[in-house]
């Protein structure tokens, strides 16, 4: 069966042309315009992954982000924001996007990026062995995709789940945030805010004082070092 992929835009355009390729790359389809309309195509029938531009009337895409990241089941989310709206970028990391696009963007670029989400989303790519991280309290178990402190399951979003898994992998090595942006992302460019972003999140679920954190550090001049509590 094809991954369903729910596009979820006002812009005729923009969400024929997002739909077309999208169906093309082997995807089933579904589109809606306003915010109400996303969140009760997602309760309905929850998709694979989400298309969300954030300009949408009634309900914007922010806020409807923030409900979706309310729902157990995590599905991924990526944003398309306005060109310049650096704002609504962060807000949108935040809130628990996945990743995002800016508009004018190229419909190509986008079917990588939603091929990118779902692979990541599937679990460990081929010939990956799955793994279990482990930190005194905190458990990371790559196969299935759960992290647990003192036992309760975290809820993660996709990137926040490679970028500590990806840390954790390499204790006491500091990371520029180009390079956590090309291994965890696979961006050999972009905006390095969106590293920051995350680590933010992360360290809000993961640190016993998310404003002096024990585990995820920075490195100042540099970027992020992950430092194990236990030993």
């Amino acid at each position: 069966m094809p991954q369903r992929v729910l596009v979820v835009d006002d812009d005729r355009t923009v969400s024929d042309v997002v739909c077309r390729y999208l169906e093309h790359a082997g995807y089933q389809v579904d589109h809606v315009g306003d915010g109400a309309a996303a969140l009760a195509a997602v309760a309905a029938a929850p998709p694979q992954l989400v298309v969300l531009d954030v300009m949408l009337p009634g309900v914007d895409g922010l806020e409807v982000c923030r409900r979706l990241r309310e729902r157990p089941d995590g599905v991924p989310i990526v944003m398309l924001t306005a060109r310049g709206d650096e704002a609504d970028r962060i807000l949108g990391l935040q809130l628990g996007a996945d990743d995002y696009l800016s508009k004018p963007f190229s419909p190509r670029e986008l079917v990588l990026r939603v091929r990118s989400v779902l692979r990541r989303a599937g679990g460990e790519p081929a010939g990956a062995a799955p793994e279990v991280l482990t930190d005194g309290a905190l458990t990371v178990e790559t196969g299935p995709r759960v992290a647990r402190l003192h036992g309760r399951e975290l809820a993660l979003t996709l990137r926040e789940f490679d970028l500590l898994a990806h840390l954790m992998r390499h204790p006491a090595r500091a990371f520029r945030r180009a390079e956590l942006l090309e291994r965890v992302w696979g961006w050999s460019f972009g905006d390095q805010s969106t590293v920051t972003v995350h680590v933010r999140r992360l360290r809000e679920k993961i640190e016993a004082d998310p404003a002096d954190p024990r585990r995820i550090v920075t490195v100042w001049g540099v970027g992020y070092r992950y430092e194990p509590v236990d030993g």
